[in-house]
Formats: C-alpha cells, sequence, structure tokens
C-alpha cells in the first residue's frame, strides 16, 4: 500500500460537517466516494481535523492508502494532475481536490500537523452574498477591546472553557500563537492560529470575544472565564457558517 495526502477546499453549508454521519452527507464520504470510484478499490480517508455542520475550509488535508500497483490502471503514480482532475469529475461543486501527493507510509493528516489557522468573518449590514458565508451581527461592537481580550488568550494554554463537553482528548492545553480581529470592508475578520483546536473552541472564543466588544464582560471577567475552565462561564457559540479552516501546516509539505 502506498499513503497519499490529498489536499482540498469546501462550502460546507449543505454538509454535516466533514466526517462521516450515519444519517447525514458530510464531505468525507463523498471524497471517499469519488476515490474509491477513481481508484476502481476501497478508499477512506483521514482527515486533518474534523468540522462541524456549516464550516467551511479553503485548506484542508486527508490522507489515504491505495495498492501501489495503481499502474495497472493505466494512473502513473507520478502523474497526480489527471487524478485531481478525474476525482474532481466525480465530487459535488461544492468540494474540489487542489493536489494528490506520495508521503511516507507513516506520514499522519492529523498527528503531523503542527499549526492550524482559522479565520471568522463577520459582518453588520444585510448582505445576500454574505449568506451562508458570514455572521451577520446586529450591533455596534469595541473592536479595541476584542483585541486586548483576545491578546490575553497567548497568555494561556488550558481552553477547557471553550472546549465541548465529553470530547476524548488527553488534554485541552493548546498553543495560541496569533488572536486578533481586523476591519476589512466594512466587516470583522477574526484571525487566530495554533498548534492545535479543541471540539468549538474558535466559536466559543469569538462568542466570548463578542460579549467583550458588547461591554457585557470586562478583560478581568475574560481572564476569569478561561481561568475557571468551565465552559458555562464562556460564551454562547457563534454561528457555523463564518468559520473556515484557512490553513494547515506540516513540516513536510510545502
Amino acid at each position: 500500500m502506498q499513503r497519499y495526502f490529498i489536499e482540498l477546499s469546501y462550502n460546507g453549508t449543505t454538509y454535516h460537517g466533514w466526517q462521516i454521519q450515519p444519517n447525514a452527507v458530510t464531505v468525507q464520504e463523498c471524497l471517499d466516494k469519488a476515490l474509491s470510484i477513481y481508484f476502481r478499490q476501497s478508499v477512506v480517508t483521514l482527515g486533518c481535523g474534523r468540522t462541524d455542520a456549516g464550516v467551511h475550509a479553503t485548506q484542508f488535508y486527508a490522507h489515504f492508502d491505495i495498492e501501489s500497483e495503481i499502474e495497472a490502471q493505466s494512473i502513473k503514480p507520478l502523474d497526480l494532475g489527471r487524478s485531481v482532475v478525474g476525482v474532481n469529475s466525480l465530487l459535488p461543486y461544492q468540494i474540489s481536490v487542489k493536489r494528490i501527493f506520495k508521503v511516507e507510509n507513516t506520514a499522519h493528516a492529523r498527528f503531523d500537523a503542527t499549526e492550524r489557522a482559522y479565520h471568522y468573518h463577520i459582518h453588520f449590514h444585510k448582505d445576500p452574498f454574505k449568506l451562508d458565508r458570514s455572521w451577520l451581527h446586529k450591533g455596534e461592537l469595541d473592536v479595541e477591546a476584542m483585541n486586548e481580550a483576545a491578546g490575553i488568550l497567548l497568555k494561556h494554554t488550558d481552553f477547557s472553557c471553550f472546549s465541548k463537553s465529553n470530547t476524548q482528548t488527553f488534554t485541552n492545553n493548546c498553543k495560541i500563537v496569533e488572536a486578533h480581529f481586523q476591519i476589512k470592508d466594512e466587516a470583522l475578520l477574526f484571525k487566530i492560529r495554533a498548534d492545535r483546536f479543541l471540539r468549538n473552541m474558535v466559536r466559543a472564543i469569538v462568542g466570548t470575544l463578542v460579549r467583550v466588544g458588547k461591554n457585557e464582560i470586562d478583560l478581568k471577567q475574560f481572564k476569569e472565564i478561561i481561568e475557571s475552565k468551565n465552559r458555562s462561564n464562556a460564551g454562547q457559540s457563534v454561528p457555523a457558517c463564518g468559520l473556515y479552516l484557512v490553513n494547515v501546516i506540516y513540516p513536510f509539505v510545502k
């Protein structure tokens, strides 16, 4: 068997997240089906993470194994550009494969990632072209205060207060290296980078920062929420439509 990485992007609006679900259509289900048809063998992917229903990805990686003798199917291992075209022709328009490339058989899409980055989009006025692509927030926000609070995130590592309950993780520690809002085209863009993220973490962080921006809590209370390690103390998770996985870093991928 030979292991391959696949880089893709997708609009998650109509999908019940990345991971295969028993009674809902997911991105992984569509991708596995397309790969299996194209390579004429059963293909099961393993993703770099698991985005929730409605969340988008401009960059997402997965790995899969296929029999190495794919030359027998007139598909040359080094001519993977042809495979990209073929797999894309079998996928829904909302899912696009960017490239497929060979890696070492020990390479792992989830555990070998050293950094991930997410963006969250917020707009303030009704815009049909941002429907399901950004969160419409009614009312002004104190962006300066939100950025001061976001800076506090870089001084902590345990983010239990922003994690979905009962997850199968060994630790809730993450190293956040970037977290800030920027005003862009009369909208807000939140950027956050870390070595890893907990389930629902980014949406819970944004929801809590919005409370700061609405002057519902101050910086001291924001810090206390983090230190409480209690999810019930943090803000509500913001809608999935504004969240994008935008970058995943591996030491062996250029």
